[in-house]
């Protein structure tokens, strides 16, 4: 069975805000990657994952949670908002949490 994830990239002013809503895991994590490589060389300040209703994150998901920071945004500050406890103790656990901020809003 394919795990639903319905996912929005989208760039203005040197930020790429991601939402995503579902299950992120190895069935979709690619399609979320191809996505994610069409800003490889795009100046950015940030990079935003709004994950509030992102249910469920495999390690496929934290892969592409790392790629978006060595390819895109390597100088960029790396943020994710509003995660659902399953989700944060995951990124906690990964040690993900070194290096990007997880925060509870966003006012950019």
């Amino acid at each position: 069975m394919k795990s639903i994830l319905e996912f929005n990239v989208v760039e203005k002013d040197e930020v790429i805000k991601i939402e995503l809503k579902g299950r992120l895991d190895a069935t979709n994590a690619n399609e979320l990657m191809e996505e994610i490589k069409k800003y490889i060389g795009t100046p950015v300040k940030e990079v935003v994952y709004f994950v509030n209703e992102l249910e469920y994150i495999a390690s496929a998901g934290l892969r592409v949670i790392i790629f978006s920071k060595q390819k895109i945004g390597r100088d960029a500050k790396l943020l994710l908002i509003a995660p659902q406890e399953a989700v944060s103790d995951v990124i906690k656990m990964s040690g993900l949490d070194n290096f990007l901020e997880i925060q509870d809003s966003y006012e950019g």
